[in-house]
């Protein structure tokens, strides 16, 4: 059992759980994630470990409230317990070890940014850091990511720091030069904007991808993605990659397939059943 030490509210639909999870905090790596079970019966759940502090035996899980599952995770408050947290799973972030990185976080992907500017800024690279949201109350981990460099915040309303999406500040610090890497993580239509920012310019892009995974072992196939035409499990062989070789179509449609199944889940929830078709 991983007992809640801390609960925190970041955004209207985000929420920050730090949990007991020693043997994890003490040998993660940027990049890396968990799969969390709350109780026996309920879905399995891969987070991004968006910090860790091996001195207290804790990780920190940011999640996003969008449906039955994630809505129970986040109604946890401390002291309550998660049945299980399986990890660290993928494969590390390849980081650089020299030169300007520019990390780019689009809403709760701005959490996972978090720790690979962390292993950025530990190895001596300048880090610069564009985040975004919709509006001001949207914007996530902006004084976490201000301590390991600068940082340029975009809201889609203009409520907060500059009015417009991150590729448009993107586009502007890429045309002046000097980045040697990107790192973009955020919701897929965002990640293939900066992807087709960057490819003309030849700046190699590393994106997080999420489709829908189940035991993070590359057992059940349903991560799997189009990544230079060769077929790829996110748990196993990611979840980052080129974003220069991701196929997004496909990523987009595979992450639509349950949409109906989830849908239906959170209205029985909503309603009162604890799953579909029963109460």
């Amino acid at each position: 059992m991983h007992k809640v030490v801390a609960r925190a509210q970041l955004s209207p639909n985000v929420t920050r759980l730090d949990v007991v999870a020693p043997r994890i905090a003490q040998i993660r790596q940027p990049g890396q994630f968990v799969i969390v079970h709350l109780r026996e019966g309920a879905e399995r759940i891969p987070l991004t470990i968006a910090d860790a502090d091996s001195g207290a035996g804790t990780i920190a899980l940011v999640i996003q409230s969008v449906g039955k599952s994630t809505r129970e995770l986040v109604a946890l408050e401390p002291d309550e317990e998660i049945a299980g947290i399986a990890g660290p799973l993928g494969h590390p972030t390849e980081l650089i070890g020299s030169g300007r990185a520019l990390c780019i976080g689009g809403g709760v992907g701005t959490a996972v940014v978090h720790p690979i500017a962390q292993g950025l800024r530990h190895r001596g690279v300048s880090v610069l850091s564009i985040i975004g949201g919709r509006s001001k109350e949207w914007v996530i981990f902006e004084p976490e990511l201000r301590r390991l460099g600068d940082v340029t915040v975009c809201t889609d309303d203009g409520s907060y720091g500059r009015h417009g999406f991150v590729t448009d500040a993107a586009k502007e610090l890429l045309a002046s030069g000097g980045i040697d890497i990107v790192y973009a993580v955020g919701p897929v239509p965002m990640m293939r904007a900066v992807v087709n920012l960057t490819k003309p310019l030849a700046v190699r892009t590393i994106v997080s991808l999420n489709p829908v995974m189940v035991d993070g072992t590359g057992m059940c196939g349903g991560c799997r993605v189009d990544v230079g035409g060769e077929t790829k499990f996110a748990c196993v062989d990611g979840p980052e990659f080129d974003g220069h070789h991701v196929d997004f179509d496909l990523l987009m449609d595979r992450l639509s397939t349950y949409r109906e199944f989830e849908q239906g889940a959170l209205s029985a929830c909503q309603e009162g059943a604890c799953k579909i078709g029963l109460t």
